[in-house]
C-alpha cells in the first residue's frame, strides 16, 4: 500500500495544494519524499552494506532541499548537490563495470554539453552571472550520479538517476532559458518518480552486494 500512497500524496500535491500559502505547498511537498525515505529503509536487508546507508543520506538530503529551494534557490541547489554526492559515491561502490555501460558517458557527457552551454547563456543573458559556477557544479555531479547510477547495472536505479537529470533539465531550463508548458507538472513528476525508484533500487541492489560478497567469500 505504500507506494500507493506516495502516488496519492504525489498527486494531491501536484494537482490540488495551492502555492499559496507557502508553508502548506511546503508540507505537502514533503510529506511524498517523507513516504519515499520510508519506503528506501523498508527496503534495506537486516545489515546494510554501507553504500546503502549513503544512498539514504543522498535521499535525506534531497528532501532538505525540497524544502530549502522554496525560500532559497541557493540553499536548495546546495542541499541537492550534497544529496547527489552520496548518491553517487553509494553507487560508485556498488558499481559492476564493463564497456557497455561505460560507454554511456558519451551520451550523458554530450546532453550535459549542449543544456549546460544554454543554461550558461540563459544565465549571463539574465545577468546571473553568479550562479554559473554553482550550476555548473550541480551539472556535473548529477551526471556523475546518472553515470555511476548506470554502472550498477541495476535498472531501477538507472532509471531514477535519468529521471532526475530530466526533471532538473526541465526545471533549470524553465527557469532560465524558456518557459515550458506545465513544467511544474512535469518537474514533479519526473521527480518523485526518480525519488521512489532510487529508493526501490536498493532491494535488488542489495541482493547484488550480498552476491558479490558471497562470491569473494568462497574465492
Amino acid at each position: 500500500m505504500l507506494p500507493i500512497l506516495i502516488g496519492i500524496m504525489a498527486a494531491l500535491y501536484i494537482w490540488i495544494i495551492p502555492p499559496e500559502p507557502l508553508i502548506l505547498k511546503i508540507v505537502f511537498k514533503l510529506i511524498p519524499m517523507a513516504l519515499i525515505m520510508l519506503y528506501a529503509f523498508l527496503q534495506l536487508p537486516a545489515k546494510p552494506a554501507p553504500a546503502m546507508r549513503l544512498v539514504i543520506i543522498g535521499l535525506f538530503f534531497c528532501i532538505l532541499g525540497d524544502g530549502f529551494i522554496a525560500v532559497s534557490f541557493v540553499a536548495g541547489l546546495g542541499a541537492f548537490l550534497v544529496g547527489h554526492v552520496f548518491y553517487l559515491t553509494g553507487f560508485i561502490k556498488m558499481s559492476r563495470t564493463n564497456m557497455t555501460r561505460l560507454a554511456s558517458i558519451f551520451p550523458i557527457g554530450l546532453y550535459s554539453f549542449i543544456i549546460g552551454r544554454q543554461l550558461i547563456g540563459g544565465l549571463q543573458t539574465e545577468g546571473n552571472d553568479g550562479l554559473v559556477i554553482p550550476v555548473i557544479a550541480y551539472m556535473l555531479v548529477i551526471s556523475l550520479m546518472a553515470l555511476t547510477a548506470i554502472m550498477t547495472g541495476n535498472l531501477w536505479a538507472t532509471a531514477g538517476s535519468i529521471l532526475f537529470v530530466i526533471s532538473d533539465s526541465i526545471l533549470s531550463w524553465n527557469m532560465f532559458v524558456s518557459a515550458i508548458p506545465y513544467s511544474d507538472v512535469l518537474i514533479m513528476t519526473t521527480y518523485y518518480s526518480a525519488q521512489f525508484l532510487i529508493a526501490g533500487s536498493l532491494a535488488s541492489l542489495g541482493n547484488s552486494v550480498r552476491h558479490e560478497e558471497g562470491k569473494r567469500l568462497n574465492m
